[in-house]
């Protein structure tokens, strides 16, 4: 088989720097929650790499270390064995939720946006679930839910803000503890650990209030980067 130009370079600086922390994380939400997780690309370190650079091949990656690579996110699972595999020989490596189907989805905004908006629920007396927060976007984990019902509450909206966006089937969310270009994940509010698993709103709970608070963010928040 022809080796790819830089493949063994880009893991052999993975295998380096990680935490058990990452692969309990990792257990935790496939085998307790059912989760569907697999290990994100990650950064580049040691010798000439730069601080916060992608360890995907692309020296422009606008999402650095947040994304899958290889593995693709259709291999994303639920087996204790595959993920003790993949952290075993990357242990510095993002833990990636492939959304939707039956695991969890995500609605994300700028991460002044999401404060004011989880102000806003407290103050309103609105549950919400498990908040996944890093230092540009926070992320709201929802019930899952397909683009029909997705599209029928946007289209209620007069406008909603490119800064918003939805993590539905097909998509992922990066969960603490992992390490990104864009800083540490961490959890603002932290899932309750119990079977079968966190409680999660319906997006239609919270859609409202996430399409105003990122409306009114300074500058949109429209950068990509989590």
């Amino acid at each position: 088989m022809r080796e790819i130009p830089g493949r063994r370079r880009k893991f052999s600086f993975m295998r380096h720097g990680g935490s058990p922390a990452l692969l309990r994380a990792a257990l935790t939400c496939a085998t307790e929650w059912r989760w569907p997780v697999l290990p994100g690309v990650g950064l580049r370190t040691g010798a000439g790499g730069r601080a916060g650079e992608c360890g995907c091949p692309h020296q422009d990656c606008v999402v650095p270390g947040a994304h899958p690579f290889d593995p693709g996110l259709l291999a994303a699972t639920t087996d204790a064995r595959m993920i003790r595999w993949w952290w075993s020989n990357r242990p510095a490596a993002p833990v990636l939720l492939a959304t939707g189907r039956r695991a969890p989805c995500a609605v994300s905004l700028p991460a002044v946006a999401g404060a004011r908006a989880l102000a806003a629920f407290d103050a309103a007396g609105v549950r919400v679930g498990p908040v996944i927060a890093t230092p540009t976007r926070w992320s709201l984990l929802v019930a899952a839910y397909d683009l029909e019902e997705l599209g029928e509450l946007l289209h209620r909206q007069d406008w909603v803000p490119s800064s918003l966006r939805f993590h539905g089937d097909g998509g992922y969310v990066v969960l603490p503890p992992s390490e990104t270009g864009a800083g540490r994940v961490r959890w603002e509010r932290a899932p309750l650990r119990r079977a079968p698993g966190p409680w999660l709103p319906q997006v239609a709970t919270v859609v409202d209030a996430l399409v105003e608070a990122s409306a009114s963010a300074p500058d949109g928040g429209s950068r990509l980067a989590y």
